[in-house]
């Protein structure tokens, strides 16, 4: 317990002092203000337009959700098909590989192309680059399952999308997660980036406009939302995964493998 209260302490240590130095250094004139505005004036330029950044907040928090919404929740539905069916995994999986290692940044200009350069265009490049991490994870989690679990659902009747449901899904739920978690940061890292390419709106846009103006306050105001707007999704992740935390034992033998393939015979809610 000592030992865990003393990295608690630790890690505040070291953002405290990391909050004192960023004030400090360029204060001193050790950095110029034009590349590290203090944390200070930073905060100050962000509550003098907070209306703007309110708004600009909005549409970025919109299209993060429903980003989120296709490439996690797409992503590990189908990672969860395609990795629990041999045929399907084999076929596609080295396609989707191969895909994830192309930088997807050079597709934007063909998404504003067809979609414009509203909130569409970054909904649709957002959730790909989101998608691709969370469907491998998720068919790489599946490779993990206990075939008993498998084999213990099919003999009980369970049908195709009661054992996704009730085994396949939470006996992979770790990985899931992990899958989860760099795929919606993928997703705020999309949605930011195409806003600065080509955008009328959002923290993106505003960070880029700032940014032509040597407007260094109101730069580093926008990154901290995007800071804070990361760290509620890490928040988020961790919470999902105290609350999963009974299903990371579904893949031991023994009497969770029974309880799991049992639920596995009753309806999906």
């Amino acid at each position: 317990m000592s030992a865990r209260i003393s990295a608690k302490t630790l890690r505040y240590l070291i953002m405290t002092g990391l909050i004192a130095l960023w004030e400090l250094l360029p204060r001193t004139g050790l950095i110029p203000e034009l590349f590290l505005p203090s944390l200070s004036s930073t905060l100050i330029a962000g509550w003098t337009d907070a209306a703007e950044y309110g708004h600009a907040l909005a549409v970025t928090l919109y299209e993060v959700v429903v980003s989120m919404a296709f490439a996690c929740g797409g992503g590990i539905m189908l990672g969860a098909i395609v990795g629990s069916l041999p045929r399907p995994r084999v076929l596609i999986m080295p396609m989707v590989s191969s895909l994830y290692a192309v930088p997807l940044v050079i597709l934007y200009p063909v998404f504003t192309v067809w979609l414009g350069i509203g909130s569409e265009s970054k909904i649709a490049f957002a959730s790909i680059y989101g998608f691709l991490p969370t469907m491998l994870a998720t068919a790489a989690g599946i490779q993990t399952i206990d075939p008993q679990l498998l084999l213990a659902a099919r003999s009980m009747g369970a049908t195709l999308s009661q054992r996704l449901v009730r085994v396949i899904v939470p006996a992979a739920i770790p990985t899931v997660l992990s899958g989860l978690r760099v795929g919606g940061a993928l997703v705020i890292v999309g949605v930011v980036v195409s806003e600065m390419l080509i955008s009328s709106a959002g923290i993106g846009y505003l960070i880029s406009r700032y940014r032509t103006i040597l407007d260094s306050q109101h730069v580093f105001a926008g990154v901290l939302l995007v800071l804070f707007l990361a760290i509620a999704f890490n928040a988020a992740i961790r919470w999902i995964e105290r609350k999963a935390a009974i299903w990371q034992t579904g893949t031991r033998a023994g009497q969770a493998n029974d309880d799991i393939a049992t639920a596995a015979m009753q309806p999906a809610t």
